[in-house]
């Protein structure tokens, strides 16, 4: 299991005071859903209303969790097209927007996820922009139907997500005439909010708080109470470690309700070829992609001061005869500046960071890997580069100037 990575506890000032172009008049509608429940006061909390909330609550966030989620942005598994039409309604009616929106947006979470472009990662924005903030940002409110092709060849689909509201208008509807003023209040808007919270942590904290198993290139968590309120979507590492499975808790003990209920609903032919993760990965015997071992061994470089580290090396270059020879090669072309650092052994070098002090780095940041000699090579290559650029910047003594072929 990896250890908790402590680079997100707390937000930076930059990101506490990042704004942007959120246009706040955009979360009145939001306000006025949660100011609504406190309307409980005037018509009383019953029984039926109380239970309905719990089934309202439950039902969709099966919906956001089997629909949004696990079918609409990752087609983990396949389905009848009126039974794809049913699962969008179903999700639509958490009023989390439509399902094309909600899958676009997820699925340019995953191809950038917690990098700059990540539209909701706590690493760069802080909690509560990544927990609701995004959402009122301009250009946040428009489908991106470029990024789902698969989808946008359905009208209805394209209909109803043009059509958001429809779907939780006639749910509260269909509340207030079940069990009037209670059923509004308590049934719909009391588990429309709580649902809201419910999904929106997963952006929030299933990267920042939990156990990462997998190295995946960002910072997704294994949670198991955030899994138990979302129906499985607390098994965060996981998914990203393999977006394809239908599965999210890939152990037994890992509940996931939304996979129960999806293997219940195979078995009647509603669903089917629901994936599975690959038993090597499950095990963590599989090598990672190259994508993500690069992505990872920037984090591992980044990690180590390339700047005081060439401070260091000017100071200890000044007393030492050893490296004219070098310098020479360097200044004429005929040595890169990195196979330069990578060659030279001196015996007050300690800036330099051996392979086994960046592997002992990478074994704190990260999980562990079947790729983690790759990752360390690799940062390694990245540090003694970014050492020779700090290098080059100043100038050596001596007028060392490295070619950087």
């Amino acid at each position: 299991m990896a250890r908790t990575d402590e680079r997100h506890h707390g937000a930076t000032a930059a990101a506490e005071e990042y704004h942007d172009d959120i246009i706040y008049p955009g979360a009145i509608p939001f306000v006025i859903v949660h100011l609504v429940c406190f309307a409980a006061i005037w018509t009383g909390v019953t029984a039926t209303a109380v239970i309905m909330a719990i089934v309202l609550y439950v039902v969709r966030m099966f919906g956001t969790t089997a629909g949004y989620h696990r079918y609409f942005s990752h087609r983990s598994f396949k389905t009848s097209r009126a039974f794809q039409f049913l699962l969008a309604f179903l999700a639509q009616s958490s009023a989390q927007r439509g399902a094309l929106w909600w899958a676009a947006k997820h699925r340019h979470h995953h191809r950038h996820s917690d990098t700059e472009l990540d539209v909701h990662s706590p690493r760069h924005r802080g909690f509560w922009y990544s927990h609701l903030g995004w959402i009122f940002k301009r250009d946040q409110g428009v489908t991106d139907y470029e990024a789902v092709p698969d989808l946008v060849k359905y009208p209805e689909l394209v209909w109803l997500d043009r059509h958001p509201l429809i779907p939780p208008t006639l749910l509260g509807i269909g509340c207030f005439a079940i069990a009037g003023w209670p059923g509004l209040i308590v049934g719909f808007f009391w588990s429309t909010v709580v649902l809201f919270h419910g999904t929106f942590m997963i952006n929030s904290l299933a990267h920042v708080h939990g156990n990462q198993r997998y190295v995946t290139g960002d910072d997704s968590r294994n949670n198991w109470w955030l899994a138990l309120i979302t129906l499985g979507e607390g098994w965060h590492n996981n998914h990203h470690a393999y977006q394809r499975s239908t599965r999210q808790g890939f152990r037994w003990w890992e509940v996931d309700i939304t996979f129960y209920l999806l293997t219940a609903l195979s078995w009647l032919g509603v669903v089917w070829e629901l994936g599975r993760p690959p038993e090597d990965l499950v095990s963590n015997e599989r090598k990672l992609g190259r994508a993500v071992i690069e992505k990872v061994a920037h984090q591992l470089a980044a990690s180590f001061e390339a700047s005081q580290i060439a401070v260091q090396l000017r100071e200890a270059w000044a007393s030492s005869a050893a490296l004219q020879e070098l310098r020479a090669k360097v200044a004429a072309g005929q040595v890169r500046a990195e196979a330069l650092l990578a060659d030279v052994h001196l015996p007050h070098l300690p800036p330099l960071p051996t392979v086994a002090e960046m592997r002992a780095r990478a074994e704190q940041m990260f999980a562990s890997s079947p790729s983690m000699d790759e990752i360390v090579e690799r940062a390694r290559e990245l540090v003694l580069r970014a050492v020779s650029v700090e290098l080059l910047a100043v100038g050596a003594p001596g007028g060392l100037r490295p070619a950087m072929g």
